[in-house]
C-alpha cells in the first residue's frame, strides 16, 4: 500500500504505486497515476488525466493537472505527463493540453523547477532543465534540454528554446532561443553564447570554439539569417562531434516561424 496520510483525499480510481507518498491535507483525483518512489508533499491537489514517473518530489501546495486556462477549453479528456526524478517546488501550477495542439502536457526527466513556476498548456519541456523561480511559461512552449531559465522570467505562447540555451533573471521572451545562446532582458536580446553547461557535459575546448563561432556567425557578422545559416553550413568538419551542435543549430533556425532573439 502507498503511504497516504490520514488526512489526504484519494481517490480509490488513482493509480499509485506502492512506494509512493502523500502528505497532509493532499487531493489526488481519480485519473491520476503515480509511479514509484515518488513523493507528493502536503496540501497538493493533483487531478485531471494526469500520469507522474518514479522518484518525483513534488513540495506542498504544488498544483498539476488542473485544466488550461485557454477559453477554448471544453472539458476534453487531455493530459498532462511528467516524466522521472523531476523536483517540482512550492506553488507551482502545470495544466493539461488542449484539442487545439496535442492535448498534452509534457515534463521530461531530471528537471529541477523551482516554486511559483506555471507550465500552460500544450507546454513540451525537456530534460535537465534548472527554471528558477517564477519563470512563467504560456500555452505551446517548448523547452529543450540543459537549459537554464532565470527567475521571475515570461516566455511568450509558441516560443522555442533550444538546448543548452540560458535565460537571465527578469527577461522577456517572445521569439525563439536558439540553442547555446545567452540571452536576457525586457525584450530578449543576446549576449553570448553560453558556454558552461555546455563545459559541465564534456564539450572539449575545440567543440566550445565551434559554439562561439556560431554565436558571432548569427550576432556580430551583421548577417541576414539566411546568410547565416549558410555560413554556419560551412563549419561542418572541423570537429567531428561539433556536427551534431551545427545540426542542431541549423535545423533549430529553420523552424523558427516566430524569428530568433537578435
Amino acid at each position: 500500500m502507498a503511504n497516504i496520510h490520514s488526512t489526504a483525499i484519494v481517490d480509490p480510481k488513482a493509480q499509485l504505486a506502492e512506494s509512493v507518498s502523500v502528505g497532509p491535507y493532499s487531493i489526488i483525483g481519480p485519473d491520476v497515476v503515480i509511479g514509484e518512489g515518488s513523493t507528493v508533499g502536503a496540501h497538493c491537489v493533483i487531478e485531471g488525466h494526469t500520469t507522474i514517473g518514479r522518484d518525483n518530489r513534488i513540495y506542498q501546495f504544488a498544483s498539476l493537472g488542473g485544466d488550461p486556462q485557454d477559453k477554448k477549453y471544453a472539458g476534453e479528456p487531455t493530459r498532462l505527463v511528467i516524466g522521472d526524478r523531476n523536483t517540482i517546488r512550492e506553488f507551482t501550477t502545470f495544466n493539461t493540453g488542449t484539442v487545439q495542439d496535442k492535448g498534452i502536457t509534457q515534463i521530461g526527466d531530471d528537471n529541477w523547477i523551482m516554486a511559483y513556476v506555471h507550465v500552460a498548456h500544450d507546454c513540451l519541456i525537456g530534460n535537465h532543465n534548472v527554471i528558477a523561480n517564477s519563470v512563467q511559461f504560456a500555452g505551446h512552449v517548448t523547452v529543450g534540454n540543459y537549459t537554464l531559465i532565470g527567475g521571475i522570467s515570461g516566455v511568450h505562447q509558441f516560443v522555442r528554446i533550444g538546448d543548452f540555451a540560458m535565460v537571465g533573471f527578469q527577461t522577456r521572451l517572445s521569439q525563439d532561443l536558439p540553442p547555446f545562446i545567452q540571452a536576457a532582458g525586457n525584450p530578449a536580446e543576446a549576449q553570448n553564447v553560453h558556454q558552461e553547461g555546455p563545459r559541465r557535459r564534456g564539450y572539449v575546448p575545440e567543440r566550445l570554439s565551434i559554439l562561439k563561432q556560431m554565436y558571432r556567425t548569427l550576432y556580430r557578422k551583421g548577417l541576414t539569417l539566411e546568410a547565416a545559416k549558410a555560413e554556419i553550413a560551412t563549419l561542418r568538419g572541423q570537429h567531428a562531434e561539433a556536427d551534431a551542435d551545427i545540426d542542431m543549430m541549423l535545423s533549430f533556425l529553420a523552424d523558427a516561424t516566430r524569428g530568433i532573439v537578435r
